[in-house]
């Protein structure tokens, strides 16, 4: 059984793949910087008799705490970015070593499902924006502050502004504070995300189908002008399409 990991600055998700029937199952989302995640992991791994692992990872911390924990156990562990899993796509940035491995493998899922340009949304603890063409070349992307963090930052660094559940907006002008605060978040973050898709659509001179995903992808997809769907997933089939072009060390093993 192979475990498909992505380690967020907020949540790690875990899940099992079963390579012969092709499957993702026992999808488990965990607070990243919980004191109990790791021991829910090492009982996860048990249960599922796992005997190798593929993660993704932004926290280095937490994955090295997971890869000397497993290792003790003779469980094999590969992060996306170790040199001896293939990459099967072009990378075009200057300094590839800077872009999370997530929203590579993103941009890899995003391929495998659609077969078409893709711009990749992930709302996370950034607002991610990937560009990845379907010619198998990842263009780089757009990184702004994520809508809990913009949310948290207005009531941490003023005096009398309130923390809010951010939720769809149709007036623009608030009639009272907390009205104020979620059109100034979410309006301006509709505004956000239109005008940039606009801007690398104007720029490549491409038209690119709209992939959202992370926590705030439903709520934001109506108010997106452009072709899109939600999918929640889009990491951990990445994964295993990684898996799939890495068959002799994740399948023949």
């Amino acid at each position: 059984m192979i475990l498909l990991v992505d380690i967020g600055n907020t949540s790690i998700k875990i899940a099992t793949y079963l390579a012969k029937r092709n499957k993702i199952k026992n999808i488990v989302c965990l607070p990243t910087h919980s004191n109990k995640s790791m021991s829910l992991i090492n009982n996860y791994i048990k249960k599922n008799n796992i005997k190798i692992i593929l993660a993704t990872s932004v926290v280095p911390k937490i994955y090295n705490s997971i890869k000397s924990s497993v290792t003790r156990k003779k469980i094999k562990i590969y992060e996306f970015k170790d040199k001896k899993i293939i990459k099967f796509i072009k990378i075009n940035i200057k300094k590839k070593s800077q872009v999370g491995s997530d929203r590579i493998v993103n941009s890899i899922g995003a391929l495998s499902c659609y077969k078409k340009n893709c711009i990749v949304i992930d709302f996370g603890t950034t607002t991610t924006f990937d560009i990845v063409e379907s010619n198998n070349i990842y263009q780089g992307g757009v990184i702004a502050p994520g809508i809990n963090l913009s949310l948290k930052a207005l009531n941490r660094f003023t005096a009398k502004l309130p923390l809010i559940k951010i939720s769809e907006q149709k007036n623009v002008i608030g009639k009272d504070t907390i009205s104020a605060i979620n059109s100034g978040v979410f309006i301006g973050y509709v505004c956000l995300i239109n005008g940039i898709i606009e801007k690398i659509k104007k720029q490549t001179k491409k038209k690119y189908f709209v992939v959202l995903t992370g926590g705030y992808a439903k709520l934001f997809k109506k108010s997106i002008n452009y072709k899109s769907i939600v999918n929640q997933d889009i990491t951990l089939l990445g994964l295993v399409k990684v898996i799939k072009q890495n068959k002799e060390i994740f399948i023949e093993h």
